[in-house]
């Protein structure tokens, strides 16, 4: 009521007499809908800056929590021989009527890692093994993944957000939604249409990918490994409906039709191009927060930032292996090993779609990092699907790259 009255005074003085001695009417529609807009703006402001207020205190506390959850952990593992607690009771959580907790161990690695989700009034947080909170729930847990940057920028077109993962130390990044294409003038582009871009080795793919955009570069390995994480927690992206039943869709990987397949707008038509349709092949992977990205795994091998001058994990000899069966994880960071991230993920073989590891455990020689396999390699595709067996300076048809920021 002040700032009514205070408003109606002002219009009072503009025409000339105080409103305790006027005789006329007091004022005129125009007048008062003037007054009503006024008032409308200033209660908008209001109520946006009270939201804004109450988010940033949900973020705060979500945040918080989940630091907190991270420092028991961290206790309870440095006072029991590096071992994570096997519940939330036994790290000393317990849900409150404000803040709730997700919990899941992973006994399965050496050592051994957790990931933690903390919500609070809605907002969710996850913390893994020596993170920091990250927005959004783990993978496998409920909760709402961001859409957007944290810092509120928006992503360049043809490019998607992706949740980060304090797994992995990522944040919510961009990352083209389809392969890496050459727009005719050697830049490098998100479309639907064409085909992908290739015979490009690792190291034209970094200078490529710097110039794609401000801030943009070849998608790293901690990217990739998080979006790869990310998807197979998806139940959508398993043919049986739920996260390790049947298989994850691997893409176009059977050879039928016998090359690369340009994608489609509509993300609903994932088997797009494809000789074989309604199994393994759909070329389609869902985040967590709804965004879908093309050809993850299949069509063409893609380059990350990523390279080894050894350790690699396997036998000795260059050999296509199965991920639970390969014997020793080598020094590779960060570990490329599904069940890293995933327990579950620790008995999934190429049978689930998940791919498999081309590796020699005694070659020294510098390797870049190539994932997800190409057109006519079969079972031997999925997004965990791994090459460490080319040089930086190698170039074939059927490996291409995709861009992050």
């Amino acid at each position: 009521m002040a700032v009514v009255n205070l408003i109606l005074k002002g219009y009072a003085s503009l025409r000339g007499h105080s409103p305790k001695r006027s005789k006329q009417p007091g004022f005129t529609i125009v007048e008062l809908l003037i007054v009503i807009v006024v008032i409308g703006i200033l209660a908008a402001i209001t109520i946006v800056a009270y939201n804004g207020i109450t988010a940033r205190a949900n973020i705060a506390s979500a945040q918080s929590a989940a630091d907190q959850a991270g420092k028991k952990i961290a206790i309870y593992t440095t006072t029991n021989s590096d071992q994570v607690p096997p519940d939330l009771a036994t790290a000393g959580l317990v849900n409150s009527s404000s803040t709730s907790y997700q919990y899941t161990p992973n006994a399965t690695v050496n050592p051994q890692t957790y990931c933690l989700t903390a919500t609070t009034n809605g907002v969710s947080m996850n913390i893994a093994t020596g993170g920091t909170p990250t927005a959004g729930p783990c993978p496998g847990h409920t909760g709402t993944a961001p859409k957007t940057l944290a810092d509120g920028s928006s992503c360049p077109a043809g490019y998607i957000v992706v949740p980060g993962s304090s797994l992995y130390g990522t944040k919510a990044f961009c990352v083209m939604k389809y392969d890496a294409k050459n727009d005719g003038s050697g830049n490098a582009v998100s479309t639907a249409a064409g085909l992908p871009w290739v015979s490009i080795s690792q190291n034209s793919a970094i200078s490529t990918a710097a110039a794609a955009c401000s801030g943009c570069h070849l998608i790293t390995e901690a990217e990739w490994l998080t979006i790869a994480q990310n998807v197979a927690s998806v139940a959508s992206n398993w043919s049986g409906g739920s996260v390790g039943s049947g298989y994850l869709y691997s893409g176009h990987n059977d050879n039928a039709p016998g090359n690369t397949l340009a994608a489609d707008t509509n993300d609903a038509n994932g088997y797009a191009g494809e000789t074989n349709t309604g199994g393994n092949q759909r070329r389609t992977l869902t985040l967590t927060n709804g965004n879908v990205i093309w050809d993850l795994a299949g069509n063409v091998w893609q380059w990350t930032s990523g390279t080894t001058t050894g350790g690699q994990p396997g036998n000795p000899g260059f050999g296509w292996r199965e991920w639970n069966s390969v014997p020793g994880t080598g020094t590779l960071t960060p570990n490329p090993f599904p069940s890293y991230g995933m327990p579950a993920a620790s008995g999934w073989t190429s049978s689930q779609g998940i791919g498999q590891l081309y590796s020699a455990s005694d070659d020294l020689g510098v390797r870049g990092f190539y994932r997800g396999n190409d057109w006519y390699d079969g079972g031997f595709a999925g997004v965990w699907a791994l090459g460490l067996n080319y040089s930086s300076s190698t170039a074939y048809v059927n490996i291409g790259f995709r861009v992050s920021r």
